[in-house]
């Protein structure tokens, strides 16, 4: 990916990076990122020297056809880690075991704490179970990641993305080994994933939404489906009122 993809990527968008200083050149770490847009995943682990695993859906490896066996290839080849979200806590306690692989093999493991894209570009509240349990399980260090503009480069619904410059601001690594040990404690979970969430804000100046993604995108979907409806009831009344004031024959 790094040689093919990614340098495509580089020579394509010439994408800018601040504190790559901040990537330890060996050894575990976790890399929490804010989530725009689907190339996250390729525009950083393309502008680091090490490998970055992050967590897929097995959606992306399961997919029937001659496109689905194409995606499960490039996510094998790239890496990536399937995770079945079908069972009873969804993708949660598969995204943690598979974290604490990657970090125990001295990795570097990527997450979006989010757990989902930004709907609008704000960041939001982040996932208190994953990432703060991972780094507490293992005492890896968090390093914080935002990607810039990376969500206009493609919006939803464009097939040909915009050739435009993304960056990528990546913070100090952040401690949680006081807390190592109390990855049962919620509160503890909340604390850890809050104080990462606001080093990312800082990196990437977005506006702090405290609600969670995935909520968010709810809403989103409610409000445009009353207004679907909205526009639906007032064509009726207005084919009525045409059809009512019809001369008689």
């Amino acid at each position: 990916m790094k040689f093919s993809i990614g340098g495509s990527l580089k020579l394509a968008f010439r994408p800018w990076v601040e504190g790559l200083e901040n990537i330890p050149a060996e050894g575990p770490a976790i890399l929490a990122s804010n989530h725009l847009s689907f190339s996250d995943s390729f525009f950083l682990p393309a502008m680091l020297d090490r490998k970055v695993t992050f967590i897929a859906k097995a959606e992306y490896f399961t997919s029937p056809g001659v496109k689905g066996r194409l995606t499960a290839a490039f996510f094998k080849g790239v890496g990536q880690l399937p995770v079945d979200r079908s069972g009873a806590r969804g993708a949660g306690e598969a995204a943690i075991k598979a974290g604490i692989d990657v970090i125990e093999s001295g990795g570097l493991f990527g997450i979006y704490p989010e757990g989902t894209r930004s709907p609008d570009g704000r960041l939001y509240r982040g996932k208190p179970g994953g990432l703060a349990r991972v780094a507490l399980a293992t005492g890896a260090p968090v390093i914080p990641v935002a990607m810039i503009d990376t969500e206009k480069i493609q919006p939803p619904g464009k097939v040909i993305p915009k050739l435009m410059r993304p960056g990528i601001r990546i913070g100090k690594p952040l401690d949680f080994s006081r807390y190592h040990g109390m990855e049962g404690d919620r509160f503890i979970l909340r604390s850890v994933t809050d104080e990462v969430m606001y080093e990312i804000m800082k990196l990437s100046g977005q506006e702090y939404v405290d609600i969670y993604a995935a909520a968010a995108k709810r809403q989103i979907a409610d409000a445009e489906k009353a207004e679907k409806a909205a526009r639906a009831e007032a064509e009726k009344a207005e084919k009525a009122q045409k059809k009512s004031q019809r001369p008689a024959a």
